[in-house]
């Protein structure tokens, strides 16, 4: 009671997962669950929003939880997924994980601070090939100033236990040139959720750029 049902698609791709890690082909979780197989493949397949007593009777037979089927435990950190079986960690090429780097707007950058190392998340845009964001000149980010900082964008699918991560090094510099402000604000599709004033924006010189994806490993 009180879950929050998913995005569409994520029901089906919890359900496919579940019964996966029970090693359960459709018609026996069918069977185990007292519906037709015709209908749990709509269900992996298609956006639905199937009523409680049915996911009840699926969680049952899949040994999993109506919260966890539905997504109510969204609001955890991610990565608390199940392992998988057979896990195959690879390298991503640079193009890849810039593509990929280009497809997010929030990131985590990592700096050196007066009170010490400090991760922190930050709306961001890739803009020639640059990490930018904006901040205010006495807010903590305003520290990768003139240093070399990290910068990392991830993705994680609890669901399906698999994901991928982006790191970005390079020095932190202010872009204080009116036109190219001007510029930047044009063309930023994200903008800081902290909200208040944050004119200072911040480029990240790409140095380096790696990724690394986890996925299952081929039978």
């Amino acid at each position: 009671a009180g879950a929050r049902a998913g995005r569409p698609g994520d029901i089906g791709r919890r359900l496919t997962a579940a019964r996966e890690r029970q090693g359960l082909s459709v018609a026996e979780a069918a069977a185990r669950a007292r519906m037709s197989p015709q209908y749990l493949s709509y269900l992996e397949e298609h956006p639905s929003d199937p009523s409680p007593a049915t996911l009840l009777r699926l969680a049952d037979a899949l040994g999993t939880t109506l919260d966890a089927l539905r997504g109510g435990d969204q609001d955890l950190p991610p990565g608390q997924g199940h392992a998988l079986l057979h896990p195959l960690l690879t390298d991503l090429g640079e193009d890849e994980s810039r593509e990929l780097l280009s497809t997010h707007g929030v990131g985590r950058i990592g700096l050196t601070t007066p009170d010490g190392p400090a991760v922190l998340p930050v709306n961001y845009d890739v803009i020639d090939g640059d990490v930018v964001f904006r901040t205010a000149t006495d807010a903590a980010p305003a520290a990768a100033l003139g240093t070399e900082v990290a910068f990392e964008v991830d993705h994680v699918d609890d669901a399906l236990s698999r994901g991928w991560s982006v790191l970005v090094v390079g020095p932190a510099e202010a872009v204080t040139d009116p036109e190219e402000v001007r510029r930047l604000e044009e063309r930023a599709h994200s903008t800081p959720w902290a909200g208040g004033r944050r004119t200072l924006w911040v480029r990240i010189r790409t140095a380096r750029v790696t990724g690394r994806r986890i996925t299952p490993a081929e039978p």
